[in-house]
């Protein structure tokens, strides 16, 4: 993938429909946090991402709260995206969820109808639905696209071993 947005990007996907496809990028952290561009949030120390190259000036959010959080839409292994956001502020607030339950974004990543299906045709990404759903959570961005990589199985897992850019092999 050439494009700077996506280079070695996790890319988790939240919505496929006959309109298009909208997901999150895992692994690119922002210099930012949470509570310094989200008015009236707690005081927490919760890392913001930038989540793709679309809509940059709204929030989403993915976490493993269902229990607790209502109204997201389940992605599935437990993991839902958005959700009530005043319940997810008192929850902060009251300290009953951890870093590693939820992340925050700072846009997203869209593609239009048959962008994506395009995009795949072409071998631009590497896909799989079978993967260990803590990695998502993780805050170690280069393993954790060394872990979804290695993930994919022996035919991919050698990729992870490569350097950024191949010139400096």
């Amino acid at each position: 993938m050439l494009d700077p947005n996506f280079i070695r990007s996790v890319v988790i996907l939240c919505e496929h429909d006959e309109n298009g496809t909208v997901g999150l990028v895992l692994n690119q952290p922002s210099n930012l946090q949470v509570k310094d561009v989200v008015e009236n949030m707690p005081d927490v120390d919760f890392p913001l991402y930038i989540g793709g190259p679309v809509g940059i000036e709204s929030i989403q959010f993915i976490h493993k709260c269902g229990d607790r959080l209502s109204g997201g839409v389940a992605l599935g292994d437990g993991i839902s995206w958005g959700g009530n956001f005043e319940a997810l502020i008192l929850l902060l607030e009251n300290k009953e969820i951890d870093k590693d339950e939820i992340k925050f974004f700072m846009g997203y990543s869209g593609w239009t109808e048959g962008q994506l299906e395009s995009e795949l045709k072409d071998n631009t990404w590497m896909v799989s639905n079978d993967f260990n759903p803590d990695i998502v959570f993780v805050h170690d961005e280069e393993n954790l696209w060394k872990e979804a990589v290695v993930n994919l199985g022996p035919k991919y897992a050698h990729v992870a071993q490569f350097p950024q850019n191949p010139m400096w092999n």
